[in-house]
């Protein structure tokens, strides 16, 4: 009984495949070779239009945001963030550098401390908003460059400043003026390099 079964199965199989077909290739190596290279141009090119619309990852140069940030710390930036929204008090931003001369960058990254509206003085060695005091607690030392303004800020500017308030670490809106939405690449939001510093900023 089991040795007919087993018989009419093998008879069945070999009547689907009809006789005299052969057996399907696999893909050749060429092949095989183009559908990765294939895999591998969709995913950059997807990865390009990503990078320049939606996120960037940068990397932290210079000293100027120590404590929060360091030399070669690497940034994920939200570039599509104030598209629906505008930006926010302590919000890390990477923004395009406006000063002018030999030590002008390409981006900058700086925290904003003022918003539009905005009356904003660095008086006796710390920040005051409004004629408020303001509490840095992501600094490790009150300022100590020169006494700065007041000055209020118009609609759409902003005023930023690094969080290392040693003297002379900072070029920012004390030395270029405040900036505007424009002028403003993304968000930074969270460290991804090195690992052991990962964090939300």
């Amino acid at each position: 009984m089991n040795s007919n079964n087993l018989s009419t199965e093998h008879v069945a199989s070999k009547e689907q495949n009809g006789p005299g077909v052969p057996d399907q290739p696999g893909k050749s190596w060429g092949a095989e070779l183009w559908d990765w290279v294939k895999t591998i141009v969709i995913a950059f090119v997807i990865m390009m239009l990503l990078n320049l619309f939606v996120f960037n990852l940068s990397m932290v140069k210079g000293q100027s945001m120590q404590p929060t940030l360091v030399e070669r710390d690497r940034l994920f930036v939200n570039k599509i963030v104030y598209d629906f929204g505008t930006p926010s008090r302590s919000d890390v931003i990477v923004l395009r550098d406006p000063s002018e001369g030999v030590e002008k960058k390409d981006f900058l990254v700086k925290r904003i401390v003022g918003l539009p509206g905005d009356t904003v003085e660095v008086r006796d060695h710390h920040l005051f908003v409004n004629g408020e005091q303001q509490a840095e607690t992501y600094t490790d030392t009150e300022v100590q460059d020169p006494d700065f303004g007041p000055i209020t800020l118009e609609a759409d500017h902003y005023f930023v400043m690094g969080d290392n308030r040693h003297e002379g670490k900072s070029k920012d809106s004390r030395v270029f003026g405040s900036v505007t939405s424009s002028e403003i690449v993304g968000r930074a939001e969270f460290i991804f390099w090195p690992f052991s510093e990962i964090k939300k900023l």
